[in-house]
């Protein structure tokens, strides 16, 4: 049975990487595919916001002297064709999912909007929700609250190479120690970078709670979707 009808899932743009320098690496691609449709199986509803840092990142453009405008705008086009890597990945395994995007590009993919959104989940296609906010200065962790919002998701499933949220960076630090929970006000005072500020003000602010995990480890996004206490919840 699982724990949550409608979720968003936030994939890491890095994490797609795999053991590759850059672009996509086809083996992680297909275990995130896998797990994806496993968790589709049980009936969730599914909708899908990815990263674009393992195409081009806009905040690291801008540092090199691009425009950060037209550096934010190449970066919510790495989502894109990211969305459309794990569109044909799910595709390919059976799965129903669709690209929508929130610059209008067809027929790459279809313009989004919160009822079209809604409607496909019902239908039982996997939605992808790519291109960001379309707005330049705000980060895809923005782009999946404000999209977890919209389509009204019980929860939001950050998916991420590490397994939880830590006092400190457990690559760096080894005497870091894991939070099984967190509240927003936390991550405030403790000053942890979770997400952006206005991502997390605005999962805080609309009551929509985050379970940071570890989607490398396959078979993880099953066990969180069945209720099992891995990763780490945040909520009011």
């Amino acid at each position: 049975m699982a724990q949550y009808r409608r979720i968003l899932l936030k994939l890491s743009g890095e994490s797609l990487m795999g053991k590759k320098q850059y672009g996509i690496d086809e083996n992680r691609l297909d275990e995130y595919a896998a797990q994806i449709k496993d968790v589709a199986a049980m009936g969730v509803q599914i909708g899908i916001v990815i990263g674009g840092g393992n195409i081009f990142r806009g905040l690291s453009g801008a540092s090199k002297g691009f425009d950060r405008v037209k550096g934010d705008q190449m970066g919510m086009l790495a989502t894109v064709i990211n969305s459309l890597a794990l569109s044909s990945a799910l595709t390919s395994k059976g799965g129903k999912a669709r690209v929508l995007t929130a610059i209008r590009m067809e027929p790459i993919g279809e313009f989004y909007n919160k009822w079209r959104a809604i409607e496909l989940l019902e239908q039982g296609e996997i939605v992808i929700l790519s291109a960001g906010t379309g707005n330049p200065f705000f980060t895809t962790d923005t782009g999946s609250s404000l999209r977890g919002i919209e389509i009204e998701a019980d929860v939001m499933l950050k998916g991420t190479r590490v397994d939880g949220i830590y006092t400190a960076d457990p690559e760096k630090d080894p005497k870091a120690e894991k939070f099984d929970e967190i509240t927003y006000d936390e991550i405030y005072n403790r000053g942890l970078k979770v997400m952006d500020l206005t991502a997390t003000t605005m999962c805080k602010e609309n009551n929509l709670p985050i379970i940071v995990f570890d989607m490398d480890t396959p078979g993880n996004l099953l066990k969180v979707m069945k209720g099992e206490k891995i990763g780490t919840l945040v909520h009011n």
